[in-house]
């Protein structure tokens, strides 16, 4: 679907509700004519009890789904804690002083994760009330029932970072990925139905006037099911919601012209870079081209979009690495900075590691480091596919004349640099004559700081080291396919002392150093980099 970019998120959204509303009233018509019937022990009037609950259910579920909107982000963003939200606050108050951005961003945050759980708690309270309404008796203990289910669900949605949006791997048709989803929703819906009916009914036993509800055992045991399905329904409902979310948002957008237009016939790249451009840091249409930039220069399947880039003033193909290379530049400086703060000698280390503060402001820089690694890794397969494939498709060679060739190589290794540093691999600089086959593996740490530890083995409590060690084999994967598609020509530049002048900058890398980087590219040369 081609879409001008300012209307693909506005579209996306309202299909969703659209979606939304779909199933959530199929859930609710289903209940109702089917389920209900055979559970309740006094069968309801369909038509009287159906218009009535109807409309609630509804504004229920479509209260979940806005804040679920609200909510959502393509990348993780740290909240702000209670008491740094009690601070600023009274500094607001009190002293009416100006908070910084960063902390007007995680105030933000935790504002938003508070709107998820008080939108669930009051959607669910509406929604099993309408859903499991018999008769007039025990809706208030219905509705509160449902609003400690609803509460409960929010946190579980805000614990487990489900406000994060997952891109798939594999893009799939919209209706296979949501056949594919149902069964996972449909178990999880029982699981949660089933730890939220038990606490809320131990919540449930402190009301004074419960007991008066259920006069016999046959209604108490028909009133359990149909509040225990309904809460099921209502989960599901929330469940079915999220996925549609998830697949919706993520799937793949075609910034580009229709193929055969005269926009496609002069510039076809110009809606994807300024997309790229114009969008704001971190927003899901800054994601979304960068997810499609990365299918063009990959894949065959937009062959002809991918052609354009390579076109004869060289321009388009200079501002597309320079906008894939800056996120890698980010990563790489701030994992620098990570280790400069963390560089120490023995005599302090135990003093370091005796204050809590330092290792809470520690593991949180560490997990910014990664906080945009689908970014990351998608910018990191753009360029080492672009570069790969300018060796047979860039006709006018504007890859090696403007010098995209020395920055996308020497910011792909100083990035893995860093990151094997960060992940406690040293390395060193070795004189050319002694490196054997070992090389550079057993070396130590020697890029102008202190030696220093693994930042991954001292914080044993980070969760971030799956993604350092998927980046540092996405970055060698994306190395190697330069090298093995300049394997030719890097071997005659290093027999004739070409090689650090071809494919290594001249300036200053983001992390290491010049011999640093032009050492590691030999060990690829020779296959010998893991």
């Amino acid at each position: 679907m081609r879409l001008a970019s300012a209307e693909i998120i506005h579209k996306r959204l309202l299909g969703f509700l659209i979606w939304q509303f779909l199933n959530s009233s199929a859930v609710f018509i289903i209940f109702r004519a089917l389920l209900l019937p055979l559970l309740a022990s006094s069968s309801p009037s369909p038509t009287l009890h159906g218009l009535l609950a109807f409309l609630p259910f509804n504004l229920a579920t479509l209260l979940f789904s806005l804040s679920l909107i609200a909510v959502s982000t393509p990348h993780y963003q740290p909240p702000a804690s209670p008491l740094e939200l009690l601070i600023g606050l009274f500094r607001l108050l009190i002293l009416s002083g100006d908070s910084s951005p960063e902390f007007r961003s995680r105030a933000k945050v935790s504002l938003g994760f508070l709107l998820v759980v008080t939108a669930s708690a009051i959607s669910g309270s509406l929604a099993v009330a309408s859903i499991c309404w018999v008769d007039s008796d025990g809706v208030l203990v219905l509705g509160f029932r449902g609003f400690s289910i609803g509460f409960l669900y929010g946190l579980y949605f805000v614990y487990t970072r489900r406000w994060v949006l997952q891109f798939p791997i594999i893009q799939r048709p919209a209706f296979f990925s949501f056949k594919m989803g149902v069964a996972s929703a449909v178990s999880l819906a029982l699981k949660l139905a089933c730890v939220a009916y038990l606490l809320s009914a131990l919540l449930v036993l402190a009301l004074p006037d419960y007991p008066k509800g259920w006069m016999s055992f046959g209604k108490f045991r028909s009133g359990q099911l149909v509040f225990y399905f309904g809460s099921f329904a209502v989960i599901f409902c929330w469940e079915i919601s999220h996925h549609l979310h998830k697949i919706l948002l993520t799937k793949r957008a075609i910034f580009a012209p229709p193929k055969g237009s005269a926009a496609a016939e002069t510039n076809p790249s110009e809606p994807l870079i300024a997309s790229l451009e114009e969008s704001s840091p971190g927003s899901l249409l800054q994601y979304l081209a960068y997810l499609d930039m990365s299918l063009v220069c990959e894949s065959n399947v937009d062959v002809w979009r991918r052609a354009a880039l390579f076109e004869e003033t060289g321009e388009t193909y200079k501002t597309v690495v320079s906008l894939s290379l800056r996120p890698l530049e980010q990563l790489a400086s701030s994992i620098s900075e990570v280790i400069e703060t963390t560089s120490f000698d023995k005599a302090s280390q135990l003093s370091r590691q005796l204050q809590s503060t330092s290792d809470m402001q520690l593991s949180s820089k560490v997990h910014a480091c990664f906080d945009n690694f689908q970014l990351h890794a998608w910018c990191a397969r753009t360029i080492a596919s672009l570069t790969a494939r300018s060796h047979d498709e860039d006709g006018f060679g504007v890859a090696q004349l403007s010098g995209s060739n020395a920055a996308t190589v020497s910011t792909l290794v100083s990035c893995l640099l860093a990151v094997e540093t960060f992940m406690g691999k040293k390395t060193h600089l070795q004189n050319p004559r002694l490196l054997g086959a070992a090389g550079i593996k057993w070396a130590t740490v020697n890029t102008g700081r202190q030696a220093t530890t693994g930042i991954i083995s001292r914080q044993r409590n980070v969760t971030v080291h799956s993604k350092a060690y998927a980046m540092a084999d996405l970055l060698r994967t994306s190395i190697y396919s330069i090298v093995t598609a300049f394997h030719k020509e890097m071997l005659n530049g290093a027999k004739s002392g070409a090689l650090d002048k071809d494919w290594i900058i001249n300036t200053k890398p983001p992390y290491g150093t010049r011999d640093l980087l032009s050492q590691k590219l030999r060990l690829f040369l020779d296959y010998r980099a893991c």
